[in-house]
């Protein structure tokens, strides 16, 4: 129950980012760059060390090297092949057909899906995992929410048009969270389940966060933004993770 409980702030941090998009457009690199540095952080600070010790006596350190690895090229795959960016669809902005708003809003609700299960599965090791990996989750759902307005409102929609599809990627991270209890995680496969989480995590901070962020703003400050959120995390990870 704790899991929903914490995916549903998920649910409020992606409605409050899509209705910050419709108020406040200057200062979104500021909030890109600071969950660019949390999302990384989560990984380096507490996903890699967790999944260490989780996996110590059933793997060596060289297979779960590969199975981070496999987290990173697989969200690379997907990345570059599957999702659509709101700067790729800026490119195209006089293609104002409302499907290619819809389709890039449902990538970033199946993107949030997954945040869900990293929810859970961080959980199944521990609560301290779990409370940290949630706050990561939390910090990336609100630009998640940004851009699933962005999306819509590019593509030549309107308000009453976007948020049924804020509100689907809103309950995203709610429904992946939920799968993770009815799923239980092998105790020896956990660690390797953090590693793939952690690879998704940092490819997702250093190579769609952080250059979103930097995109067309100066990059002193969102790069002290990245910075903070890093070092926030680092912090909650030694205060509460023990």
């Amino acid at each position: 129950m704790t899991v929903i409980l914490i995916s549903a702030l998920a649910f409020a941090a992606t409605v409050l980012g899509g209705v910050f998009a419709l108020r406040v457009r200057d200062r979104l690199h500021l909030i890109l760059g600071f969950s660019a540095g949390a999302v990384i952080g989560v990984a380096l600070f507490d996903l890699l060390p967790e999944s260490v010790a989780l996996a110590n006596g059933y793997y060596d350190p060289a297979r779960l090297t590969l199975f981070v690895a496999a987290g990173f090229f697989a969200y690379l795959v997907i990345d570059r092949l599957i999702l659509i960016h709101p700067q790729a669809h800026e490119e195209h902005a006089h293609d104002h057909a409302p499907q290619r708003g819809a389709a890039g809003a449902l990538t970033l609700a199946a993107h949030s899906f997954l945040d869900g299960v990293a929810i859970g599965a961080g959980f199944q090791a521990s609560p301290a995992v779990g409370a940290i990996v949630a706050a990561a989750v939390i910090t990336h759902d609100f630009s998640d929410g940004i851009n699933t307005v962005a999306f819509i409102l590019k593509s030549g929609g309107r308000l009453k048009q976007a948020l049924p599809f804020l509100l689907l990627d809103a309950i995203a991270p709610v429904l992946g969270a939920a799968t993770t209890l009815l799923v239980r995680i092998p105790q020896s496969a956990i660690g390797l389940v953090l590693g793939v989480f952690a690879g998704c995590f940092i490819y997702l901070g250093a190579s769609d966060l952080i250059p979103e962020s930097q995109h067309a703003h100066p990059r002193a400050a969102t790069t002290i933004m990245t910075l903070l959120g890093a070092g926030v995390l680092c912090l909650a990870v030694r205060l509460w993770g023990g």
